[in-house]
């Protein structure tokens, strides 16, 4: 049992009733990630019980953050591990050593399994009933979640990570924190500035210096980004992805599109579908 109660990131308190119970009763033992994964405090009963979990060869699953509190108790060693975007970046500070990506849904390797959290974890879950069931129960619990399948391990994650830890100026790397989390906004220079307490003028500055362009210009060629990741892995139209991308409609999509690509959002989404025809076919 824990040393007492826990307070969610909700505000809701609950108070551990149990001790752990033995791993050898698992075949399997996932840590769910929370919002405290930025405390570099280690559980040490937690680390205590994975260690102990791994000793006798139960696979640990790091469903989100909980990868950081498997981190921690140093059972990552030598593993690969998949981290969300969204924190990739607080992950490889914390644990230098680790080989983390972010260009995946979820991994495997020879200890752990670890997922991208949010949708990556149904995914994941899908893949273990698969192995673990066999397929029959997986597409049934596939028919009772409502999807329309499973995505693979290597399915990207829908991320427009930008390597910020070569970012030397803490204001333009929250500068490009704040665009990836805004994508589907019309951000303008001026509402970007008021976020990190600087004018447009001397943003636009710090950017020239750092990145060699300006921030607006940076956020186009990220919204540009996301618009082809759409077309190649979903199935919306046109106009709506130029919504989803902060583009006031499907022509102005197409025009900066094009300019950018030099080929057309079709022809971008006709090269998907070969991709993905390829994928499958090997």
């Amino acid at each position: 049992m824990g040393p007492g109660p826990v307070t969610s990131s909700c505000g809701l308190e609950a108070t551990p009733q149990t001790s752990y119970r033995d791993p050898s009763h698992f075949t399997h033992i996932a840590v769910c990630g929370g919002n405290n994964y930025l405390d570099p405090h280690e559980d040490k009963a937690l680390s205590e019980y994975l260690k102990e979990a791994c000793k006798q060869g139960v696979k640990l699953v790091g469903v989100c953050t909980g990868t950081f509190a498997i981190a921690r108790a140093g059972l990552l060693k030598g593993q690969r591990v998949c981290v969300h975007w969204n924190v990739i970046n607080d992950f490889r500070r914390q644990f230098p050593q680790i080989d983390a990506t972010p260009d995946r849904l979820f991994l495997e390797s020879v200890r752990v399994i670890t997922c991208a959290g949010s949708s990556g974890a149904t995914d994941m879950a899908l893949h273990l009933i698969r192995r673990e069931c066999g397929p029959d129960k997986a597409q049934q619990a596939i028919r009772h979640m409502i999807l329309n399948g499973m995505r693979t391990s290597n399915s990207p994650q829908t991320h427009f990570f930008e390597a910020i830890q070569d970012i030397r100026d803490e204001r333009v790397r929250v500068a490009v924190l704040t665009m990836e989390q805004s994508l589907n906004t019309r951000l303008d220079s001026q509402a970007l500035a008021e976020r990190i307490n600087l004018s447009p003028r001397q943003l636009d500055r710090l950017f020239q210096q750092e990145m060699g362009t300006t921030p607006m210009r940076y956020f186009k060629t990220m919204r540009l980004r996301y618009a082809e990741w759409l077309l190649q892995h979903t199935d919306g139209s046109i106009a709506e992805i130029a919504a989803e991308c902060g583009f006031s409609d499907a022509s102005h999509l197409a025009r900066d599109f094009q300019s950018h690509y030099t080929y057309s959002p079709r022809q971008s989404r006709r090269k998907g579908l070969r991709s993905q025809a390829s994928a499958e076919a090997s």
